[in-house]
């Protein structure tokens, strides 16, 4: 069954798998370099230390300065790990601008196959629960396939604004949660 779940000790060897691939995948190295930088013998040794750490995000600990609290969900199918979902319960200037309430990432063996559009559309109604009213998603312009996810979980592009840490732009879209869940999107 699949669903969005706190990050959980249960699902440590899907997790490593992930981590893994990410580790080879060299196609998105900017996006994904929180899980490059995962040391996978720390994980190996103490990932009930690693959950710990993501699950006092949501209450604002473990933070690097200027960041906010974020409640972390993970996408599960049974036992096995799919992907991760941050819904930042606020926005910075720096995120009003370039990084959105929702943030989230599919492992790579699992892409192109529909849990883009699943994931965001099981955590609208998340983003709710924490009182969000209007969700703001970005992805890199020229990023046809998360642009795709976003307008078919109702997102629609206010405009377009100049990303100084890529060099490129972002585009930024607006959704209303009170619309979901909406389980059609999803095939």
């Amino acid at each position: 069954m699949m669903e969005l779940i706190e990050p959980s000790t249960e699902y440590k060897n899907s997790f490593i798998e992930a981590v893994k691939e990410y580790k080879e995948d060299t196609v998105d190295s900017f996006r994904h370099a929180k899980y490059r930088e995962l040391s996978l013998p720390e994980l190996e040794a103490d990932f009930g230390g690693f959950v710990a750490r993501e699950l006092g995000k949501s209450e604002g600990e473990n933070l690097p300065e200027g960041y906010v609290p974020q409640t972390d969900y993970w996408l599960v199918d049974g036992s096995e790990f799919i992907g991760r979902v941050s819904i930042r319960h606020s926005l910075t200037e720096h995120l009003r601008q370039l990084g959105g309430h929702i943030g989230y990432d599919i492992r790579p063996s699992k892409r192109r196959k529909g849990y883009g559009t699943k994931i965001l559309q099981l955590a609208l109604p998340k983003a709710r629960e924490l009182g969000i009213e209007r969700v703001l998603v970005t992805c890199d312009a020229g990023n046809a396939a998360s642009q795709k996810i976003i307008e078919k979980n109702g997102g629609v592009l206010e405009n377009q604004v100049s990303d100084p840490e890529t060099g490129g732009s972002k585009m930024r879209f607006w959704i209303d949660p009170s619309d979901h869940p909406n389980t059609s999107h999803f095939s």
